[in-house]
């Protein structure tokens, strides 16, 4: 993977705004997205299409609309173009990987295998996989009721208040320290 030709940026470095809620991971990882043609243009690459011609072919984009967009991906991190004319994901751009694999599950949620367009398989096997949000440390499933957000460490009084309002803060409002795997 390739790091971002400005190295290590802040968000609002990246995205050229600042957040409405500026301590919202969720708007932050929006703003950072901005249009629908990132995760489109990530997915490409991520499926080993990295030449300019191949990512135009596939998405029936102009020559100009494509060098467009893959500047504006270039310039915020998410994108790296390699000495050969290709691209590669930045470790930025590959952190919106686990993104684009939940939206995919997602959009075939409800579809008989037979309607289903877009599969992710396991490339060593070809067996069909469904992606799920897990917890690094236990591998226990995080996508139920059971698991809720709640103020971090840095979070804005606006945003404890909020979390404390509902119960969901962690004694004075801050999270449990983190649990890093090994």
């Amino acid at each position: 993977m390739l790091e971002p030709r400005h190295g290590v940026r802040t968000w609002a470095e990246v995205v050229g705004v600042e957040p409405r809620i500026k301590d919202c991971p969720l708007a932050r990882t929006v703003l950072a997205v901005r249009q629908w043609w990132t995760l489109e243009l990530l997915h490409e690459v991520f499926d080993g299409f990295t030449e300019p011609d191949e990512i135009r072919e596939n998405l029936g984009l102009s020559d100009e609309v494509l060098a467009e967009r893959l500047d504006a991906l270039e310039e915020r991190g998410l994108l790296a173009r390699r000495d050969d004319g290709r691209y590669e994901a930045t470790e930025l751009g590959w952190s919106l990987r686990p993104v684009i694999l939940a939206m995919a599950a997602w959009g075939n949620r409800g579809l008989a295998a037979h309607e289903r367009s877009l599969i992710l398989v396991d490339a060593a096997t070809g067996a069909e996989v469904e992606p799920v949000v897990v917890d690094s440390v236990s591998g226990v499933r995080v996508d139920s009721e059971a698991f809720r957000f709640t103020a971090g460490p840095v979070a804005s009084e606006p945003l404890r208040l909020k979390y404390r309002k509902k119960g969901l803060s962690h004694g004075s409002g801050e999270a449990a320290p983190p649990r890093h795997s090994a």
